[in-house]
């Protein structure tokens, strides 16, 4: 290719240029080819799966728009390789006995890939429920084929393998609608049970957040250390969490303070010993 105007180029670059002129139509191809795919992915990725949504769960639309941004990855590597006439034949053949290699030392990467596949077909969470794994507590944020991230409530996130989701235990805080919420209280051993278990209940059927049904659970539990115990079990639905919480505990301090329940404390005798009383020869 000719170049329509005088242009000095020095010695050393000039092996450079000329390869450039030499492959500028490859070159251009590959462009366009690379632009092309990036917008099928996207185009994809958010017009074709469309329709699915109302069949498949967030974490099966989120890998199914990632395996596809992979695959469309793949081809576009491959059309411009042919572009540069690099043959695929040969690549193929070193990659398949250099993925033997890599197979035997990614191991661990192939375990948390199997586990990714078995967590997508059991379902035992979704993108944005609430999970406890092992010390860890967080909302899901992602879910991808090696790991999950989860944002805990201080607002970290921490990278889980699938592998750890799957042998270990998992609790899902927030898959059904509706939880579960257990106060334990104490009173004074002069207090009548029968008289606090009436207490405790109308407490509970005052507050708006907690569900009629099922009904509240009003147990007395048992004698502690200090005083009397009871157990107090308030249905409520999940997204009402922290506003039934503050406002029950709320209502028991304010009705105990008004009925003159008396909320123990632990008590203490400390016996203090002088030696020269207990020591004869001193």
């Amino acid at each position: 290719m000719n170049v329509p105007f005088d242009i000095t180029i020095p010695d050393r670059l000039r092996p450079a240029v000329d390869a450039l002129l030499t492959r500028s139509e490859a070159i251009f191809a590959s462009l366009i080819i690379i632009f092309g795919g990036f917008l099928l992915s996207v185009l994809l990725g958010r017009i074709a799966i469309r329709p699915w949504r109302r069949y498949l769960s967030k974490q099966a639309m989120m890998v199914l728009r990632k395996g596809i941004a992979y695959g469309i990855f793949v081809i576009v590597v491959m059309m411009v390789l042919q572009e540069f006439e690099v043959k695929l034949t040969a690549i193929l053949g070193a990659a398949g006995i250099l993925g033997i290699a890599i197979g035997f030392a990614a191991q661990t990467s192939l375990s948390n890939i199997i586990s990714g596949i078995f967590l997508l077909c059991e379902k035992p969470f979704q993108v944005g429920d609430v999970i406890q794994v092992g010390g860890e507590r967080g909302v899901v944020e992602s879910i991808d084929m090696l790991s999950l991230t989860l944002r805990t409530f201080d607002n970290l996130s921490i990278r889980l393998p699938n592998e750890t989701l799957v042998k270990g235990q998992l609790t899902n805080i927030t898959r059904h609608p509706i939880r579960r919420y257990d106060i334990k209280l104490s009173v004074g051993f002069k207090e009548d049970p029968e008289r606090i278990i009436e207490v405790i209940r109308d407490i509970a059927d005052e507050n708006s957040h907690v569900l009629v049904e099922p009904d509240p659970l009003v147990a007395f539990t048992g004698f502690g250390e200090s005083g009397l115990e009871f157990t107090l079990g308030v249905w409520h639905e999940k997204n009402d969490f922290i506003e039934m919480r503050n406002s029950i505990l709320s209502s028991i301090k304010k009705r105990f303070d008004a009925e003159g329940i008396e909320i123990p404390y632990p008590h203490r005798v400390v016996l203090t010993r002088n030696d020269s009383e207990t020591n004869p020869n001193t």
